[in-house]
């Protein structure tokens, strides 16, 4: 294949990370800690394709070498271990480049954001509040293992510890980017504590993950376009939990959704909280729109933002979780439902990756979108 175009954008790429070091090293830019985190964030994204392509180089450099003693050495027992070199390089040189291949994949641009992910009970009454209860642990513990900071903004519970709405936000640099697979519907398989036959029951719960929407990038009018409702906090079955008007409820006319925060604190602080799920409700609208709008051939096979799609099953009787997007089996059940995901996680991202790298191949090969 014609590497040319892929090596004509490196060197943009080593042209552009020359002029952010360059940048910030502007006096003006050093006095400024915004302009440092800015630029310095764009250099980090840029240097692993940087250091990629410095190391292909080496290495053409190398094989260049290589090639030449192969042909041309004095001896037949340096030509032997010059082609043994050859063959090496040759591999290495082959992987190199479908690795800068991967690199130069378009970027998701919401994959440093903040995360919004709405947890919900589905078909199976009380057990599957249940299954939704252990989905927002697993989540929850997931961030805590990798120093995301994870805050429940929402929680609808039920007496004995099910979770019919869970809302929590999981904030730190690249938690989009791990949890962006999670929307959809979970399912589990299991005999319910209170079965008294031992059989096996099925329910579900749902997942929506959202990137957290900057203020600028969705206009609400406040307004115009919102009714704010205020009331008491209450507890668990209905226990007032603060004697100030602090729960607030949002509705947003334009599109119909309702957000409903309380917290113990302060209704300002559940005001903003309200509105930040909202703008994330609304952006994902318009993502979905846009998805909508793409050609299948396009879209990944993973589906992020499909969320009626069953994704996983987690089996109890057979201590094993499966992900039905790519057929991986894992037999470790207790430990993906303590938070140890990155399997799991890791091999979506993979097979994200190698679909668009497909895509972009048929593409340059002239290949129908």
């Amino acid at each position: 294949m014609d590497t040319a175009p892929i090596e004509a954008k490196l060197r943009e790429i080593g042209a552009q990370a020359e002029a952010l070091q360059a940048e910030l090293a502007r006096p003006e830019v050093t006095a400024d800690p915004d302009a440092i985190r800015r630029l310095g964030r764009e250099l980090a994204r840029l240097r692993p394709v940087v250091d990629a392509f410095h190391r292909l180089e080496e290495t053409r450099a190398e094989l260049a070498g290589a090639r030449e003693l192969r042909d041309d050495g004095p001896d037949e027992e340096l030509r032997a271990l010059a082609r043994d070199e050859v063959a090496r390089l040759e591999a290495e040189e082959t992987a190199q480049v479908e690795a800068l291949k991967v690199l130069l994949l378009p970027r998701d641009p919401n994959d440093d954001r903040n995360v919004i992910l709405e947890i919900r009970a589905g078909a199976g009454g009380e057990e599957a509040a249940l299954f939704a209860g252990d989905l927002l642990r697993m989540y929850l513990r997931y961030a805590e293992r990798h120093r995301f900071r994870p805050e429940v903004m929402s929680l609808s519970g039920t007496g004995i510890g099910g979770v019919k709405e869970a809302i929590v936000e999981i904030s730190g640099d690249g938690a989009y980017s791990r949890l962006k697979f999670e929307g959809g519907t979970h399912r589990v398989q299991r005999v319910p504590t209170t079965e008294s036959s031992g059989r096996i029951h099925t329910s579900t719960a749902t997942v929506v993950v959202m990137p957290e929407a900057e203020e600028a990038e969705v206009e609400i009018d406040e307004e115009k376009d919102l009714r704010i409702d205020v009331k008491r906090s209450s507890g668990p079955g209905g226990q007032s939990v603060n004697t100030t008007d602090s729960a607030v409820r949002v509705t947003h006319f334009p599109s119909g959704l309702v957000v409903e925060i309380q917290d113990e604190k302060s209704q300002h602080k559940n005001k903003a909280k309200a509105l930040a799920v909202l703008r994330a409700r609304l952006l994902e609208i318009e993502r979905t729109k846009q998805r909508e709008a793409e050609s299948a051939a396009r879209r990944s096979m993973i589906g992020a933002g499909d969320r009626v799609d069953k994704i996983r099953t987690y089996n109890f009787p057979q201590n094993r979780v499966t992900d039905h997007r790519i057929g991986l089996d894992l037999s470790n059940l207790p430990g993906v439902l303590d938070g140890n995901l990155d399997r799991l996680f890791d091999a979506l991202i993979t097979t994200d990756q190698a679909e668009r790298l497909r895509h972009l191949v048929e593409e340059e090969a002239g290949a129908p979108a």
